[in-house]
């Protein structure tokens, strides 16, 4: 009988011989922490023993370059052209294998979407066709679209044993299974997509010479890697796209693929950059898409299978109830996750245990995925997580991932229970010290509170009962003093006798005290409206302020039936990560961009529209959610009461305008320093 209640999760498998511990594999992340010439180094080995030592059965690593020199598009990304890359490698294979787990790499070649300023010339594809990300920058950059250079036979040939020698000297690493990238649009799927194939020779035109350089990729790889390896194939079971590949399509692709030595697929959909980014949720999702998004591809390809073939699902599979589910219907042999696994590489290890409560939840923000970089001011960096403090600093922490025990025990105060404080806390209290927080509510989350209100939001609402559940068993425990409806000030703390302070207060509503009507009694800030004051919001509703805040409260009170305008003073944005202006539109909500609140009134509001005219908008409450401010003036008051070189201020307090990320990771490094 098994011990743990997710006993399809934990029931081992058997492929080519190579066994599997259990069926929870690390999707392939990509950390920036490869050398610049592409060769794993010792900060990689540590940031993925986290995954390893936490119980998952593969490890995939993102986007590594069969020819750097060809086909590079980030930082720090592996390059697999060079036998010398084989014994870095070896690092990364032998930590896994500490912990009988399987080390691998996601083994791709992005063809047209190779940037010629990386690499010093044009890209290759199977057809003479730019794609969009290029088109952007061409554009961008005021010059003319470079064209991608359509592959010859010789090319092929030799881009062929490219990704069967990539797979070779992974195995000569110790690996024993690979992932070959087929999908989101990469050159593998540049070649079975009739979107970018336009070829009119033996690799172009129907589906079966699509699929030949394919094919020949995986015949090579079997001919050099032997019987003993595992084929795995990621593919987009839908590209979504209009003349993209389709499902039924798919499943025959599969087929072709399966009959000619792929033992199992890792079914995603969509692509990475076409149509400014319109498919890339599918791949991608954010907080407000469905959870299990592409599972029902998986359930699909079984049936018309008839459960004979292997397959991976994947795609905000964002705890381990949901992926037991998955495993116990027979709709997957293997579930991949990558954020969740992120935010607690513990996922599997507190599974097996039947702790499923102690898993901290990922918030699918992507924060994680914001680290890799772009044109623009925010440049790549090591990959970390938003609400997981302790992936952004493998390098610093032991091997075995635990927080180190302070030398010098200290009495600490921690103003504010929101999430930089609780993060602040837990970390205080593992380090040793005795840990007092302060909070002026009655409730521990701070602005995790609001934000899990909108019924969008499960991941947030998740979140915040894990913060409560954590909370709960340190003060049972006796490991912490919490002290709620306890507003701190300086005479109170001062009278402690604190040897250190963690400042954390979060910040206010910017509420323009100049705008005429702005303190009338049906005024609110739109996330106090949606969980103090949710009765008393009437009919009609108008939000001044077109963030996260003001759209989240949109589709909140129109799901209690209001009637709901939005305005934002801004012009509309050209481009949005976020799902929720679609999920705006499909209420009915159009946001009224580059118009200001000039005077709130008794029956409304009168605003200016972006012509400068003014109009008035009826409303029985004006929300507002024009952002958060800093109180320097009372952060300050706090800053003397303790030694200055341990006092530390972290979160919105400090500087507002981040994600939660800004506030969770600088909380854990102050209670590191003390």
């Amino acid at each position: 009988m098994a011990y743990s209640k997710y006993s399809h999760l934990f029931s081992p498998i058997n492929i080519n011989g190579v066994d599997f511990k259990n069926r929870i594999i690390l999707a392939p992340p990509s950390p920036n922490l490869a050398s610049p010439d592409g060769l794993v180094t010792t900060q990689f080995v540590e940031w993925f023993r986290m995954f390893a030592r936490g119980g998952a059965s593969v490890l995939y690593v993102g986007n590594s370059a069969i020819d750097g020199n060809e086909c590079k598009d980030e930082e720090c990304q592996l390059d697999l052209i060079n036998e010398h890359c084989a014994l870095p490698l070896s690092w990364y294979t032998e930590m896994a294998k500490e912990y009988q787990c399987h080390a691998s790499l996601e083994v791709n070649h992005n063809g047209k979407d190779t940037k010629f300023e990386v690499v010093g010339h044009l890209p290759f594809s199977s057809s003479a066709i730019p794609g969009d990300t290029e088109k952007m920058s061409a554009a961008r950059e005021g010059r003319e679209v470079r064209i991608p250079i359509e592959m010859d036979q010789a090319k092929i040939d030799e881009t062929v044993w490219k990704y069967a020698n990539a797979c070779y000297n992974m195995k000569r690493s110790g690996m024993d299974i690979a992932l070959l990238h087929g999908g989101h649009g990469n050159l593998l799927s540049q070649f079975t997509s009739p979107h970018y194939n336009k070829r009119t020779d033996k690799y172009g035109g129907s589906l079966e010479n699509r699929a030949r350089f394919a094919i020949e990729v995986v015949e090579k790889t079997r001919e050099m890697c032997g019987k003993d390896f595992v084929i795995d194939y990621r593919i987009s079971a839908d590209e979504i796209i209009p003349d993209g590949m389709h499902f039924e399509e798919t499943l025959k692709l599969m087929k072709i693929l399966r009959d000619h030595g792929v033992d199992m697929f890792n079914v995603s959909a969509g692509l990475h950059s076409e149509g400014m980014m319109a498919y890339m949720s599918y791949w991608l999702q954010g907080y407000t898409q469905a959870r299990g998004f592409n599972v029902h591809w998986t359930e699909k390809v079984k049936d018309y299978f008839q459960g004979d073939i292997r397959l991976t699902a994947v795609g905000s599979i964002v705890n381990v109830d949901l992926a037991e589910e998955i495993l116990s219907k027979g709709w997957a042999d293997f579930v991949a996750m990558c954020r969740p696994l992120m935010a607690d590489p513990d996922l599997p290890r507190k599974a097996a245990a039947n702790h499923p409560e102690d898993i901290r939840p990922c918030l699918r923000c992507n924060a994680c995925a914001g680290r890799l970089g772009g044109p623009g001011p925010n440049g790549p960096k090591e990959m970390n997580c938003a609400i997981n403090p302790v992936s952004g600093l493998t390098r610093y922490l032991t091997q075995d991932g635990e927080v180190p025990v302070a030398r010098n025990k200290k009495k600490v105060a921690v103003i504010g229970a929101g999430p930089a404080g609780l993060t602040a806390m837990t970390t205080l209290i593992e380090r040793g010290h005795d840990v007092t927080v302060y909070e002026k509510s009655d409730r521990v989350g701070g602005c995790i509170v609001p934000a899990a209100e909108p019924p969008i939001k499960p991941d947030m609402k998740d979140y915040l009962k894990w913060l409560e559940t954590q909370t709960t068993k340190a003060v049972k425990t006796g490991k912490v003093r919490l002290l709620l409806n306890t507003e701190a000030t300086p005479g109170l703390l001062a009278n402690e006798g604190y040897e250190a302070l963690i400042i954390a207060l979060g910040a206010e509503p910017i509420i323009p005290k100049s705008i005429p009507g702005i303190t009338k009694p049906g005024v609110y800030w739109a996330a106090d409206a949606e969980t103090k004051y949710r009765s008393k919001i009437g009919k009609k509703v108008l939000i001044v302020g077109a963030g996260e805040v003001g759209m989240e409260a949109a589709l909140d009170f129109a799901a209690d039936g209001k009637e709901v305008e939005i305005i934002d003073i801004m012009q509309q944005p050209g481009f949005m990560m976020s799902n929720l202006p679609q999920f705006l539109g499909e209420q009915g909500i159009a946001v009224q961009w580059g118009t200001s609140l000039v005077e709130v009134t008794d029956t409304g509001a009168i605003v200016k529209t972006a012509d400068g005219t003014t109009k008035e908008i009826a409303a029985d409450n004006v929300l507002l959610s024009m952002g958060i401010k800093t109180n320097p003036d009372l952060v300050n008051s706090f800053r003397h009461i303790v030694p200055e070189t341990e006092c530390y201020v972290v979160g919105d307090c400090k500087q507002v305008g981040g994600n939660i990320t800004m506030a969770v990771n600088p909380a854990f490094q102050a209670a590191m320093h003390i």
